[in-house]
């Protein structure tokens, strides 16, 4: 376990924001490089499906059995860094090879070549992630400082978001690459091996003390039947408190319905603003991402940070979303065709949804997690980290699903041009506005009385460190 403190030297925290940006960046760049599956490969729908959702649920499935695994390592090493480390290292050898795929191959061999690869990559993913995540809860004791660390970790964390969205032009540019699939198949190495290093940063230089001589639970085969009935009770346990059910369901609603529709860009612009001229829409899809991860880069991660420390966790949540509803009707109203810029004055508005929400959450966590401490007398970082982000996972799963059924339910169809579906489109723009618009509502009604403030947060950690001073006496 970390050392806890006030204040964390900044290095410690840019180190942290490193692992965030590989943590982001793979699958940032995994969405825009799927297409390449359907639209070069011919994967049929039912394929995309299953590799969609299929290695989402797995990742699921060993999210909290890791974080189990990691709240009670005993090693010189601390819990978390040796996970981090070789996580790390199978997910940058299993994105090169999961992308190393050819047209001359058997649409069969594609696919289950690719689906093994994916979920080496995902079992890679919980490796470090679930530990990585940890590291940041633990790293300090103070109410302000930890939204500080996350916010830090987010700033890096979005250039992945900035960055990805310019490989659709370098995918199906034949001045870089003759086809999309001969550019997975290179980039996917060069986004491997930068990504593999960032993860491995926090284990290098993230400072840990020894747990070898903390009394955990043991992990052995002796032990499998008992330490699963442990993670089923930590599950329990950590839904007991309902400042952290509140959390997992507010980032559930914003985050996935968010998700939902984002899968909707492309045809939104491209229909919407081009009458489904593809070649005609230029750089503006591309433009959109970007844009939109440099308003949260610069305006939203900062201005956050600051209504954290003037106003609170809760009102910076609720300030920042209603912001977000702003621009959520905005693009309702700007997305007129022929003037595709016009979007460009919702981005800072609409980025403050999603912009916003990690930074705040995973602060709120880390101030749940002293609370199941003092309710329990165990750190669990992981347990917490897992379960939160099990809500993320699974949900964005659903969420493929999804926007599937809603181009389904409009009837789009990607073979005709808008003015011969207006219909469908302008249902696709509908949905694309007020989908999370109607998510960030339903998250604000259920965070309204969320009531860890800094004073009780300051109160649980004097009661913990007051039991620690009474242990040692």
């Amino acid at each position: 376990m970390s050392t806890l403190t006030n204040k964390v030297p900044f290095g410690q925290k840019v180190a942290f924001g490193v692992g965030m940006f590989a943590n982001q960046m793979f699958p940032a760049i995994m969405g825009i490089f799927m297409v390449v599956l359907v639209e070069d490969l011919g994967f049929p729908g039912w394929m995309w499906g299953v590799i969609f959702f299929a290695p989402r649920i797995f990742d699921s499935i060993t999210d909290p059995i890791m974080g189990f695994i990691s709240d009670n390592t005993k090693s010189k090493w601390g819990r978390r860094r040796q996970y981090v480390l070789i996580g790390g290292i199978i997910m940058g050898i299993a994105y090169i090879f999961m992308w190393q795929l050819y047209r001359d191959n058997s649409l069969e061999f594609n696919f289950w070549y690719f689906f093994i690869w994916s979920l080496i990559f995902y079992l890679g993913l919980t490796l470090f992630s679930v530990p990585y995540v940890a590291m940041g809860y633990e790293m300090s004791d103070d109410f302000h400082e930890r939204t500080n660390i996350m916010a830090i970790s987010q700033f890096i964390g979005q250039w992945a978001w900035v960055i990805a969205p310019l490989f659709w032009i370098i995918m199906y540019d034949q001045d870089w690459f003759p086809s999309a699939d001969v550019a997975v198949r290179q980039l996917s190495v060069w986004v491997a091996i930068p990504c593999a290093v960032c993860a491995m940063v926090p284990a290098l230089f993230i400072k840990s003390e020894s747990t070898l001589n903390k009394d955990y639970e043991p992990l052995n085969r002796a032990n499998i039947g008992n330490s699963l009935r442990k993670i089923y009770d930590s599950f329990l346990e950590a839904f007991k408190i309902k400042e952290f059910r509140k959390i997992c369901g507010a980032t559930f609603l914003i985050f996935n319905a968010f998700n939902t529709v984002a899968a909707l860009t492309f045809f939104v612009i491209v229909y919407k603003l081009f009458n489904g001229d593809a070649e005609a829409s230029g750089v503006w899809v591309s433009l959109f991402g970007c844009l939109g991860a440099l308003g949260t880069t610069f305006i939203v991660i900062p201005a956050v940070a600051k209504m954290s420390k003037a106003f609170g966790k809760k009102k910076a949540f609720m300030l920042a979303q209603g912001i977000s509803i702003i621009g959520y009707v905005l693009l309702w109203f700007l997305f007129v065709p022929g003037k595709p810029w016009l979007y460009i004055i919702a981005l800072p508005f609409f980025s403050f949804g999603i912009g916003s929400l990690f930074t705040i959450m995973m602060s709120m966590t880390a101030d749940i997690i002293d609370v199941d401490e003092l309710n329990t007398g165990m750190r669990r970082e992981g347990i917490f980290g897992a379960i939160y982000w099990w809500m993320v996972k699974v949900g964005f799963a659903i969420a493929g699903a999804l926007s599937g059924f809603i181009i389904w339910i409009v009837g789009f169809d990607s073979n005709l041009a808008t003015t011969d579906q207006q219909s469908a489109v302008d249902g696709l723009h509908a949905f694309f506005c007020f989908f999370p618009l109607v998510g960030t509502l339903v998250a604000m009604y259920i965070m309204r009385n969320y009531d860890i403030t800094e004073e009780k947060a300051n109160k649980t950690r004097a009661q913990l460190d007051q039991r620690k001073t009474n242990t040692t006496q």
